[in-house]
């Protein structure tokens, strides 16, 4: 994989956008529940990045700390198990999101016979085909492809189901996602792009890194629509990928959903993220955080203290018991090699 290229820190450059005004309306147990989501991806990510650290996790490990209301907020349109949903290397929130048990991801992060792909995949190759999660996929931009065949196959089928593509505004620059985009439209398949831009490109700026910085239109020259989303509300995510999803499941093609989003850590456990300030990072966690913007959601809906706290409780034992059946789940037999390589007629 090429190096980023060399970048002075910047203060104000990739923020996500201010505030929208008049943010979607939610229940308090909508909220409670996005809540509870959000909450489980940023501390099973930050357990994650601990055991990076210790070496019990190895390979590339890319984590989704800032952007838990993007993989929440589409979920709330996913039909789990029919729809599906495909995405890159920056996987573990949309696993979790998409209802994939927590010990059987981290045990395949910690390369364990216990998790989803039997310790054979690790961070950034997981399956889970029972909740629709056609994987993590290592090669930039390539999951487009193959979600734009996931598309043609339910519209082949006739079943009613919708394709969900994440791709990165990095991503958002290679070939093959425009050849998707001519076959998507040519054919109207059920096919719903989300550009997931956290505004760095590995390490380079999006200013830096693309001639056009509005990603949401990439497709217009295929006739394809698009629009941006505050991707630290949940709530407009949550709207917004409704709204996608009635249009494809009606026959109308595909769609592009550029949603403005910001990753806290680095591109990658390796990355110290020197080419942004400190204070860049400082001011989007104390004014724009996605979990903080729920939690001002469920004070207004009069949600207690209590229940913020019982959430809490619940993701830290949930979180507890995946690292704990993690290490308790022993390495793969080396036959496994040899399983899993072809589909057996």
């Amino acid at each position: 994989m090429a190096k980023a290229a060399a970048q002075k820190p910047t203060t104000a450059k990739g923020k996500p956008p201010a505030k929208i005004p008049n943010t979607p309306q939610a229940t308090k147990d909508e909220l409670l529940e996005y809540y509870r989501q959000m909450v489980l991806i940023r501390r099973f990510e930050e357990r994650a990045g601990q055991l990076y650290g210790m070496g019990l996790i190895g390979g590339f490990c890319h984590l989704y700390i800032g952007q838990e209301a993007v993989a929440v907020g589409v979920q709330a349109s996913v039909k789990q198990g029919h729809d599906k949903i495909i995405t890159g290397y920056r996987d573990h929130g949309h696993m979790l999101a998409a209802g994939m048990d927590p010990n059987e991801v981290m045990a395949e992060l910690t390369g364990r016979i216990g998790g989803s792909s039997k310790g054979k995949g690790g961070s950034m190759h997981m399956f889970d085909v029972p909740t629709g999660f056609y994987g993590g996929h290592g090669i930039v931009g390539a999951q487009v492809a193959l979600g734009t065949g996931l598309a043609f196959a339910g519209k082949y089928r006739g079943d009613d189901s919708v394709s969900f593509v994440y791709f990165g505004d990095g991503a958002a620059n290679q070939g093959q996602v425009y050849e998707s985009f001519n076959m998507a439209q040519l054919w109207k398949l059920p096919a719903i792009y989300i550009i997931e831009n956290n505004q760095y490109a590995m390490g380079t700026s999006i200013e830096r890194s693309s001639s056009t910085t509005d990603l949401s239109q990439r497709g217009a020259s295929f006739g394809i629509p698009g629009e941006q989303i505050d991707g630290m509300d949940v709530l407009a995510v949550r709207d917004a990928v409704k709204r996608a999803v009635e249009r494809a499941r009606s026959g109308e093609g595909p769609y592009i959903l550029e949603v403005k989003t910001y990753r806290y850590r680095g591109h990658s456990m390796s990355d110290p993220a020197k080419y942004r300030a400190k204070e860049e990072v400082d001011e989007v966690k104390k004014t724009r955080d996605p979990i903080e913007h729920v939690k001002k959601l469920l004070a207004d809906a009069k949600a207690t203290e209590d229940e913020i706290k019982a959430i809490d409780a619940e993701i830290k034992a949930i979180v507890a018991e995946a690292v704990q059946f993690a290490q308790e789940s022993p390495e793969p037999d080396p036959s496994e090699l040899y399983t899993d390589v072809y589909v057996e007629a």
